[in-house]
């Protein structure tokens, strides 16, 4: 059987993976590329396969960068069948509905500009009705269960400790005369914290699909994270600032939630002054809060002690949920100590920009990032330290506090991934890493094999690998690069060479004789100069 890599290779974005098989086949995850610009693209390219040919969907957990991309699967024509778990389920519900909203507004802002131009008008991605009708293709399961698709396919979802759902997929296949079981992580968690479940344990695998998005990292405890969170809202709050906290709606706002609400409701010694205003700011995000409540079955220990003890761990005296447009523009118009909590988590998009926008020239102010920043998106930039920053058409001068917290983050470290490989008690053969940058994703490999002698293999955008049950081989490899990119440098380069033509056309007469030979050195100079440019971009191409 053939597994393929359109996605999550070498990014931390994107996850989609085929198998193919000799009578199906099969995809685990279809998420949405997020980040630069020329990321976001590819979302727009055709699938490199024919989603009529798609057998089944395996979906790790709701995150759009797994999920994101399943509405504009089902409009191509996918009528397969969509396996999850219950809360994955009810998150995709909120999810993918949110995603269509957010892709119908950007093209409708995009067509104004489009139709003063005079241009053409563009489709939206997918639409609120295909969304919706992507539900209908869900299959929702417990933990533990074993599913016996057919006589050639079982899988069980085991809990991965990442968001509410989210799930490590354990993948029984026969192939012929092979019996070969592929273990996903997914994304993994990270151990005792207070929501979620810690990460199962997988006994045993042919091959795993890892991520590797913290590779090459080891994180602070959870616990010095949020004293140190409690720490800056305080000292913001004393000089009258507000604190800004981009957020992903789903796992991460509720974890803080939880953390906020034990701290003014249970340390000792708060005083009534101290308990600023907390603002959740963003209708995903409440909504998502809602169906962690519906689904406290699965919370880990702590959580589901409170919840039983009669308190809700979402709800607490300063929590303020903002749920319309006009709540959310009135916070900034008011300059009282606050803490606004508000997506999305990288700061690419949704409300979160206003809020930069309004607050980040302010030194009074602090903006705490408590997660993954990709490379290209404004996060990553503020975090690089830039000095201003574009937001809404506005040039700002950043002058607030930037802190990152790395220990909120919902993702397992170095360690952590390290110790969950290490419990395997019979080693897979070989092992894919997946879902992180070139750097963290070389340096788990690279312990991995010193830690366990298991061979890794960190697959490109579009590789694709025949494994069997006793060997792996890289049999084709299909770079992906978008369309539009592509049309883009074939345009520069047409548009290149109708300048050279015309100045051929001219060459009998573009310059005055007297000219000619008071410039001729410089104007020689200037044309070797651009024969050897175009020999470096013809070695660069060549590449």
């Amino acid at each position: 059987m053939d597994i393929n890599f359109y996605g999550a290779a070498k990014i931390v974005t994107g996850s989609n993976y085929l198998i193919k098989t000799k009578s199906h086949n099969i995809l685990v995850d279809c998420g949405m590329f997020q980040g630069s610009k020329d990321l976001e693209k590819l979302n727009y390219e055709k699938f490199p396969y024919n989603p009529k040919d798609i057998d089944l969907l395996f979906l790790t957990h709701a995150h759009i960068d797994h999920s994101g991309r399943i509405p504009k699967l089902v409009r191509e024509g996918f009528r397969g069948r969509i396996i999850t778990t219950n809360p994955t389920f009810d998150l995709c519900k909120i999810m993918l509905k949110d995603s269509a909203k957010i892709q119908e507004s950007d093209v409708e802002w995009e067509n104004r500009k489009r139709q003063r131009a005079g241009r053409e008008p563009i489709e939206p991605l997918y639409t609120m009705a295909d969304a919706e009708n992507s539900l209908n293709y869900f299959e929702p399961y417990f933990y533990g269960q074993n599913i016996r698709i057919n006589g050639n396919i079982q899988v069980r979802f085991r809990d991965a400790g990442h968001i509410l759902g989210s799930s490590i997929l354990e993948l029984w296949i026969k192939d012929g005369n092979e019996d070969i079981k592929i273990v996903f992580s997914g994304d993994l968690g990270i151990t005792n914290r207070p929501i979620i479940r810690n990460p199962e344990f997988i006994d045993d695998a042919d091959y795993l699909v890892i991520e590797s998005t913290y590779g090459d990292t080891v994180h602070e405890s959870f616990e010095e994270s949020t004293e140190k969170l409690m720490q800056i809202i305080n000292k913001t709050v004393i000089r009258g600032g507000t604190v800004i906290i981009p957020s992903f709606a789903v796992g991460r706002t509720q974890e803080l939630i939880y953390q906020l609400n034990k701290y003014y409701e249970y340390h000792p010694n708060i005083e009534h002054h101290m308990k600023v205003p907390i603002y959740v700011d963003s209708p995903m995000a409440v909504e998502a809060t809602e169906a962690y409540e519906r689904n406290s079955s699965s919370f880990g220990e702590e959580a589901r002690e409170l919840v039983l003890r009669g308190d809700n761990p979402f709800a607490f005296e300063n929590l303020r949920y903002v749920r319309s447009q006009e709540e959310s523009a009135a916070l900034n118009k008011y300059r009282f100590p606050k803490v606004i909590i508000s997506s999305s988590g990288m700061a690419t998009a949704g409300r979160i920009r206003h809020h930069l926008k309004h607050n980040l020239w302010d030194e009074k102010n602090s903006l705490v990032f408590v997660g993954y920043q990709a490379q290209g998106t404004l996060g990553r930039i503020l975090l690089d330290g830039k000095k201003k920053v574009k937001i809404l058409g506005e040039e700002i001068n950043v002058k607030a506090e930037i802190y990152d917290i790395e220990g909120f983050s919902g993702h397992a470290d170095r360690d952590m991934l390290l110790n969950w490989v290490g419990k395997f008690r019979k080693k897979p053969k070989k092992i894919f890493i997946v879902h992180g940058e070139e750097k963290p994703a070389a340096a788990l490999g690279e312990q991995i094999e010193n830690y366990y002698n298991i061979k890794t293999i960190i697959p490109e955008l579009g590789d694709s690998f025949t494994i069997g049950k006793n060997e792996v081989e890289l049999t084709k490899s299909q770079r992906i690069l978008p369309d539009k990119l592509k049309a883009d440098i074939e345009n520069e380069l047409k548009t290149a060479y109708n300048q050279f033509e015309a100045l051929i056309d001219k060459s009998d007469t573009f310059i005055d004789d007297k000219v000619l030979v008071q410039k001729y050195d410089d104007l020689k100079n200037q044309l070797i100069d651009l024969q050897h440019i175009l020999m470096d971009l013809n070695i660069s191409i060549g590449k």
